[in-house]
């Protein structure tokens, strides 16, 4: 069995030996080498960025994290740059975990201590046992059954007889009836793409307890045909009452068939992929936890479009989308997400804050709030930026904060008055 590689964003792999590995440097086989470097021409083409060749034996990550798993074997696990410590591997996954499931609104069912052996898993694996523990628990509910119309030619009658193609038999066949019949099967849309990720499972885990429970699993949805047509089936997928106890396997469900979304890999090649950008996560996770923590009477958007830049000839140009706007009682508040580290210690006097990021909030406050208000710029809490910097006034109406995220605790620290959120880091700055 080929090793998990792990490493951490903007790691660097390289063929040569590597006396001790890091979670920053690490060796990979030349075959998954070089598949890596191929890939990273594809994404390059699509302007998207994966690996930097920096030289012939030398490849430096990009800011993704997940799992890769390339076709001679190798898996190469991708954790979020966000410890300093070198032992910050659990760390590091459990904040992953927690961030995707946070960030994709995936069910999560606990069943105890037995649950916590498969924490240190590698995300893959962790992804499958999560899928499997959810199956189980619908096949303990029950797999739900559809009538289905049968036409064939039978020596007995059953059902319906089809008097039209009855009449039409020749004469040396009208012992034979053609009859139509219903029968009760499991072959749904639904148990078909189960069916189907089952059997990816099966192929894929390298885990003991997770092979052993998929292959129990298996043989429980032998009647079962896998889905000939993913796309067309999930279309199907019926949200209807009776089929509320499969909401939970639905999107591990999803997340296994389609294995490298939302980032997909090209070619033939079809292993466990699950890449994630991480500055998408960081904004979806935090738009997910200000969301669970807004006021009943208040409003969080993502991504809002309806300001532009300027105007050229009647035509809007430049679209300005802030990450998120949080609408309160006539009140507008637009906010930021920038995954990267701050320092607030005094060192750098502009605390590792980009001018870029300050004109673009510039615009947003103009165009978004009229020039009159309160925009934030979130970062996650670090060691080196744990409290909120001191407000920046573009104008004397028009201020600015500084935020730190705490990924942990999932809230945000400090912030303007009268933001409505049930925060308790939020009460105590405001109070």
């Amino acid at each position: 069995m080929k090793p998990i590689v792990t490493v951490r964003e903007y790691a660097r792999l390289t063929t040569d030996n590597v006396a001790v590995p890091t979670l920053d440097l690490a060796q990979v086989s030349v075959s998954a080498f070089d598949w890596l470097c191929r890939l990273s021409a594809f994404f390059s083409k699509a302007g998207a960025g994966l690996v930097q060749l920096e030289n012939r034996c030398l490849l430096k990550l990009d800011n993704y994290v997940g799992v890769l798993e390339t076709p001679c074997g190798t898996r190469l696990e991708i954790l979020p740059k966000h410890f300093e410590r070198e032992d910050c591997i659990k760390q590091s996954r459990a904040l992953l975990r927690r961030m995707i499931q946070a960030t994709l609104d995936l069910p999560t069912r606990e069943v105890g201590a037995a649950d916590l052996q498969s924490f240190d898993a590698p995300l893959s694996e962790w992804v499958m046992g999560r899928f499997l523990l959810a199956l189980d628990h619908l096949i303990n509910r029950g797999l739900r059954f559809d009538y289905q119309r049968v036409e064939e030619e039978q020596r007995f009658l059953r059902g319906q007889l089809d008097v039209v193609k009855q009449m039409r038999q020749p004469p040396g066949r009208q012992h034979h009836f053609q009859i139509r019949h219903d029968i009760y099967l499991p072959d749904r849309p639904e148990n078909r793409l189960i069916k189907f990720a089952l059997d990816q499972v099966c192929k894929t885990t390298k885990d003991a307890g997770n092979w052993r429970l998929a292959h129990e699993l298996r043989t429980v949805l032998l009647e079962v045909p896998t889905s000939r047509n993913v796309h067309q089936d999930f279309k199907l997928w019926s949200n209807e009452r009776l089929m509320a106890h499969y909401v939970p396997v639905k999107p591990w469900c999803e997340l296994i068939i389609n294995q490298q979304m939302p980032l997909a890999v090209a070619g033939d090649w079809h292993g466990m992929s699950l890449l994630f950008p991480m500055e998408k996560l960081f904004e979806r996770y935090v738009a997910a936890s200000l969301n669970r923590d807004l006021l009943h009477d208040a409003r969080l958007l993502t991504q809002t479009r309806s300001e532009h830049l300027c105007k050229h000839r009647d035509e809007n140009f430049f679209q300005l989308r802030p990450d998120l706007m949080i609408h309160h009682q006539q009140k507008i508040w637009v906010l930021d997400t920038k995954w990267k580290r701050l320092s607030s210690s005094g060192e750098d006097k502009n605390y590792g804050l980009k001018q870029s990021d300050f004109y673009q909030l510039f615009a947003y406050g103009h165009k978004y709030l009229a020039g009159d208000g309160e925009l934030v710029l979130i970062y996650p809490k670090q060691a080196t930026f744990d409290a909120p910097l001191q407000v920046f006034e573009f104008a004397p109406q028009l201020k600015l904060w500084v935020l730190p995220f705490d990924l942990e605790q999932g809230i945000l620290m400090g912030g303007p008055e009268g933001l409505p959120l049930q925060s308790k880091w939020l009460q105590t700055a405001s109070g």
